[in-house]
């Protein structure tokens, strides 16, 4: 079942198209990673399909069309993780993924309640936070600030999250269990999970499907495994990628 659908999509900035007449389908229980090189409209795909920048054409999220939604709507509808930038807020570990909750709160103070708080410590647990979730997310290290946003993002409990490039400043080990717990977390419920992704081999090891872009444009659609061996990927890159990974492999032999 298709969980977002979108139709000859435009949007951009200072009324110049960035994306151009794009369209896809992301289904239920599926992980799709948007792949291709630096200034083709990834960012800007995704911060369209969050409702942040204004655009022409179809979304359709779950049957309604974006545009039709409240911001509220949209808002517990979809959770976006942007790329990392400075981070001026003194909040602790805790009190930062527990905005995940806000739109759950009740009452005039939107205090958690018991249900959020159990939601909010899971995430600290599951991202591998617990021991420094009382500390100042302003002394923390750019991959435990990663995680901590991530855990932000997951506890929000909504159908469909935006990821760009959320194994961004993780090591190895953090990377895959990061991405693992998303595969997982997509399985569990009616979920889809789009992710912006430069390693293109964690997206051939860990996506369903992928999009490959080019001028802000799809130039290939399909199963990752599909995509990542077809020729387009060698026309966006540039270089003979699959000649690239198959040498540095056989390093590890």
């Amino acid at each position: 079942m298709i969980m977002v659908y979108i139709q000859n999509l435009y949007s951009g900035y200072m009324d110049k198209d960035v994306i151009k007449n794009l369209s896809m389908a992301v289904n239920k229980k599926e992980i799709l990673c948007v792949l291709g090189p630096n200034g083709c409209g990834k960012s800007t795909l995704l911060k369209t399909i969050a409702n942040i920048l204004k655009y022409r054409g179809s979304i359709v999220l779950d049957g309604k069309e974006l545009s039709s939604l409240s911001t509220k709507a949209i808002a517990r509808k979809i959770a976006f993780m942007g790329q990392l930038s400075n981070v001026h807020f003194p909040f602790t570990v805790y009190e930062t993924v527990a905005l995940g909750r806000y739109y759950n709160y009740e009452g005039f103070l939107k205090e958690p309640q018991a249900q959020d708080k159990a939601l909010i410590l899971e995430g600290i647990n599951k991202l591998g936070l617990y021991e420094v979730k009382d500390r100042m997310i302003t002394e923390l290290s750019g991959g435990q600030l990663q995680r901590v946003f991530l855990a932000r993002t997951l506890v929000q409990g909504h159908s469909v999250i935006l990821l760009d490039e959320p194994t961004n400043h993780l090591d190895l080990k953090h990377q895959i269990e990061v991405l693992n717990y998303f595969k997982d977390w997509v399985v569990e419920g009616d979920r889809a999970v789009i992710a912006v992704l430069h390693d293109l081999n964690m997206a051939s090891y860990f996506c369903d499907t992928a999009a490959l872009m080019q001028n802000g444009s799809i130039i290939a659609f399909g199963a990752s495994k599909d995509v990542l061996n077809g020729k387009a990927v060698e026309a966006v890159y540039g270089i003979d990628v699959k000649k690239f990974m198959n040498e540095s492999l056989g390093k590890w032999q």
